[in-house]
């Protein structure tokens, strides 16, 4: 599964991408097209980042479930479970 999302520049509307673990509320990054400064955060006016920290929020969560189904298979057929020391 690529871990990757699509990120589309309000000012020059280009497209790029950048980690799904980055994307979150705060995370800041610049546009390699026309170096504009792209700001993340959940009260953003901007569709366009409303749109990718959704697909970055449900991307992480589908990455979780992914590494938590590859743990569990891959045990004695026993499921995984945490232990606390």
């Amino acid at each position: 599964m690529d871990d990757t999302v699509q990120i589309r520049c309000h000012r020059c509307k280009g497209t790029f991408r950048d980690k799904a673990r980055r994307v979150q509320s705060g995370y800041s990054r610049q546009c390699p097209s026309c170096e504009t400064i792209l700001f993340f955060e959940e009260s953003a006016i901007d569709k366009n980042v409303q749109r990718t920290l959704r697909e970055a929020k449900r991307l992480r969560k589908a990455l979780r479930e992914e590494e938590l189904v590859r743990i569990t298979s891959s045990s004695t057929g026993k499921p995984f479970v945490f232990r606390r020391q």
